[in-house]
């Protein structure tokens, strides 16, 4: 069974910068693609961005121009790099790996890491 585990989040004020890491116990390549999720207090949980086996990214409309989302193969890491950081980022953020198949698809999950950002 994969493990993925985030590190990364903490406290920062608004307009700051984060950057979160996803180390995966296997190879990223084994996954169809990986992302980060967040969930905030109340609210369901929401794709952030990710990315695909092949290099293809996505992104919220609401991080757009302000998250970026990268991977490092030989370290068999995702990260997310946050700048300019609002009061509404603030969330558990989750890394996910998903594997896929033309009749379905299986997710993993790591155990979320906070992120919150002061007014």
């Amino acid at each position: 069974q994969v493990q993925l585990v985030e590190s990364g989040g903490g406290l920062v004020q608004t307009g700051g910068s984060l950057r979160l890491s996803c180390g995966a116990s296997r190879s990223i390549f084994s996954f169809s693609a990986m992302g980060w999720y967040r969930q905030a207090p109340g609210k369901q949980r929401e794709l952030v961005s990710a990315i695909t086996r092949g290099g293809s990214t996505n992104y919220a409309d609401s991080v757009k121009g302000r998250f970026t989302i990268s991977r490092d193969n030989a370290k068999n890491t995702v990260y997310l790099q946050m700048n300019s950081l609002k009061p509404e980022d603030t969330a558990v953020y989750y890394c996910n790996g998903q594997v896929s198949w033309v009749s379905g698809h299986f997710d993993s999950w790591g155990q979320g890491t906070q992120v919150t950002v002061s007014s």
